[in-house]
């Protein structure tokens, strides 16, 4: 199906500005939709003014839908549709005319001129199905009021409100909850469920004759300046969404002020109860703070072991004992650096080439000679459980290159090189740690060597990261490992 950004640059004369009015338009007009019980179809005449293009359609959440098939795209010439030519010429909602009758379904159409500056790009079809009509109630008159309303001020390009883009997914819908004014911001109607929303607030009467916004003010705790402008914004002169939150629930509140015929009679406030809601978004902050507080004291935990294994590394006699208790350091200040990542992040996903570079210049320390380290590539964003033993990994192979590949004052270089993904390696990473040292031993087999730590990677790489490592002689000399690993991302 074309957008309407296709279909009006296909099809009409109207500027990106006019095309942003539209799109603001039918961002609101589900409110106008339910209100209605009533499907909407835009329709814009053609740059010849010959057709009509239908660039958006909305379907109403409160009654029967009168089309059944996508209206989306459809051209009709004009002069077929009269009420289409009386609105679009004359500029005025056109109401006139018997309704129609589509599959054996009475259809009444009517339609509504869509004014921007003084002109008008296109009319709004507000078709309803009338087989299910039936006295309506309280509640049914004030939408159909409301409805009237909106559509006089669509007419008069006084709707939508310019500069309120609304998230039609996070803003309350007129079946949440909805309180009409009168243009004092009392209250002439309330709907159930609005009235349940402001009883979960701690009201314990009824809404209709009290003014909302000195009503509300006085659920909420806040006072002072604070108070004031709830009271304002409660009672509806502006257009605006905010929450009050009272000893015992949370309320998403949505004002509209209405302006029919340029002079404000009242407003309507859209709400819905987000107690629930916010308690849950509550849980997850505590939860996330927890989290990162946790990773904060392990890696505390974790510098207070490394530093207790310094100590007794000074202490020690044994060269051999020396050398392996600073290795035990490197190795648990490997983990530390992950964690102390993981504690600043909302998740539990870190990005790698910091905690790759770090581990480089801790590494970097032990070199017995002027050996140059870097890292060319990136690692990119990797899930803890990826992280955690691939810092290990890092920490083995780069200390098995600067320990056994040069010598005391010898100079050379080491280079960690990171590919992330690709048409052949599609969620996959693959390291290269390449040295310019004096190589492997002949006949090296670093798949049954005793070393501790070419151990702990081949367990780590092949056990927890269920990828491939390699060691071999670089082509230039030295010695080069590849770890070739799965890392495909979690969808957050």
């Amino acid at each position: 199906m074309p957008s309407m950004n296709d279909l009006v640059h296909q099809h009409t004369a109207l500027g990106d500005s006019d095309l942003e009015w539209l799109h603001l338009l039918v961002s609101e007009w589900q409110l106008l939709s339910d209100l209605s019980f009533a499907d909407l179809v835009l329709w814009v005449p053609t740059r010849d003014g010959t057709r009509y293009v239908s660039v958006a359609q909305m379907r109403p959440n409160t009654g029967p839908t009168s089309y059944q098939d996508d209206m989306v795209g459809h051209l009709v010439p004009r002069g077929r549709r009269p009420m289409l030519d009386a609105a679009l010429d004359e500029g005025r909602i056109v109401r006139e005319g018997d309704p129609e009758w589509r599959e054996e379904v009475p259809v009444r159409v009517e339609s509504i001129p869509v004014r921007r500056d003084g002109r008008v790009l296109g009319v709004i079809a507000r078709n309803t199905n009338l087989l299910t009509v039936r006295t309506p109630s309280r509640l049914e008159l004030t939408y159909l009021q409301s409805a009237s309303d909106l559509a006089q001020m669509i007419a008069a390009g006084t709707f939508p409100f310019p500069g309120q883009q609304v998230d039609m997914d996070a803003s309350p819908r007129a079946g949440d909850g909805l309180i009409r004014l009168d243009a004092e911001g009392v209250v002439q109607y309330a709907s159930p469920n609005a009235l349940s929303a402001y009883h979960r607030l701690g009201l314990a009467a009824d809404l209709v004759g009290h003014h909302l916004g000195r009503t509300t003010a006085e659920l909420a705790p806040a006072r002072g300046p604070v108070d004031e402008a709830l009271v304002k914004l409660a009672s509806g002169w502006a257009p605006r969404e905010f929450e009050v939150e009272g000893e015992e629930g949370v309320i998403q509140l949505r004002a509209i002020p209405l302006k029919p015929k340029g002079t404000h009679i009242g407003s309507l406030v859209l709400l819905r109860d987000v107690t629930e809601l916010r308690r849950r978004e509550r849980e997850l902050i505590t939860k996330d703070a927890t989290i990162r507080e946790i990773h904060h004291r392990v890696k505390n935990n974790l510098q207070t072991v490394a530093a207790l294994l310094r100590l007794q590394a000074r202490r020690m006699d044994s060269e051999q004992g020396r050398e392996a208790l600073n290795e035990a350091v490197r190795r648990v200040g490997s983990i530390a650096i992950v964690h102390e990542t993981l504690s600043q992040n909302l998740d539990e996903r870190v990005e790698f080439d910091e905690i790759a570079d770090r581990v480089l210049a801790m590494v970097a320390e032990i070199a017995p000679g002027t050996v140059a380290a870097r890292r060319t590539g990136r690692f990119g964003i990797l899930d803890a459980e990826v992280a955690t033993p691939l810092a290990m990994v890092l920490t083995e192979v780069l200390q098995n290159a600067l320990e056994h590949g040069f010598g005391p004052g010898e100079q050379g270089m080491v280079e960690v090189s990171a590919v992330r993904g690709g048409t052949r390696t599609e969620g996959r990473l693959l390291v290269t740690v390449q040295d310019n040292g004096r190589g492997l031993p002949e006949g090296f087999d670093p798949r049954r060597a005793g070393n501790l730590g070419l151990q702990i990677v081949r367990t780590l790489v092949e056990g927890e990261l269920v990828g491939t490592f390699d060691m071999l002689p670089a082509p230039t000399g030295g010695t080069r490992v590849i770890l070739d690993l799965p890392v495909r991302a979690k969808k957050s």
